[in-house]
């Protein structure tokens, strides 16, 4: 299997996008970390998976604050020896923070930049020591097709990971690290099915999607598969957009 061996830490990886990225890597033989604040309902993803025969963990990690981000580190490389692959996931993503600068609060804005912004800075950092110490590794950062159509907090933080994904892209490059995003167009997880596909979600789906078939979360978790693997060994610094034709 092209995982085996191998230890993936997802940061948000109790639902959503998360659980079907580990879902995905464990099938292919790898080791995960379901790293999240809702520590219970990643317990039960990691029980999923375990009794499923994978080898799978739950760890208390609010991408936020540093000290949880080493203290979730610390676990994994105690249990799995070492990290390989990073999927930085978490974020957030209701319409909330979807409006304009000026309806937010400062406080926030704030909120909303510390985990989609400082998040990938902080949990990328705090993995990179291993991921060198193992021989390199792939980071993989979660954006959003919001980053290219929209001028809210929300897609200025996701336009902002794709800028980190080239920084990080420079920086980690002599450890032989490879740093690529991820960029959703607007996929059928559960949250989004009950928040936002309505008529009109689906009006826009049919008029703005080249490609007139729904996004679900195994079509993303496809293009992480692919980037963690050796398949894509020269591809860095990237953005690969998996939207159906929208953007």
């Amino acid at each position: 299997m092209r995982f085996d061996r191998r230890t993936a830490v997802i940061t948000g990886g109790a639902i959503g996008f998360g659980r079907a990225f580990a879902r995905a890597l464990v099938a292919e033989g790898a080791s995960v970390v379901i790293a999240d604040v809702d520590v219970e309902m990643a317990e039960r993803t990691a029980a999923e998976l375990v009794d499923a025969g994978g080898k799978a963990i739950a760890v208390d990690c609010d991408v936020a604050d540093p000290d949880r981000v080493d203290a979730a580190v610390a676990t994994t490389i105690e249990r799995f020896g070492g990290i390989d692959i990073v999927i930085n996931n978490a974020g957030l993503h209701l319409m909330k923070y979807n409006q304009p600068f000026g309806v937010l609060s400062r406080n926030e804005i704030r909120s909303l930049f510390n985990v989609n912004v400082m998040g990938v800075i902080n949990v990328t950092l705090a993995c990179r020591d291993s991921m060198r110490d193992r021989g390199g590794g792939v980071v993989l950062n979660i954006s959003s097709m919001a980053g290219y159509l929209s001028a809210t907090p929300y897609a200025v933080s996701k336009l902002t990971v794709r800028g980190l994904t080239v920084a990080f892209a420079t920086e980690l490059a002599p450890d032989r690290i490879r740093v690529n995003t991820v960029v959703p167009g607007w996929v059928m997880t559960e949250r989004q099915v009950k928040l936002w596909l309505d008529p009109e979600g689906e009006r826009q789906i049919q008029e703005n999607q080249c490609l007139k078939e729904k996004l679900y979360p195994p079509d993303i978790a496809r293009m992480v598969l692919f980037l963690a693997a050796e398949d894509s060994r020269l591809c860095t610094a990237q953005n690969f957009v998996v939207d159906a034709g929208w953007t």
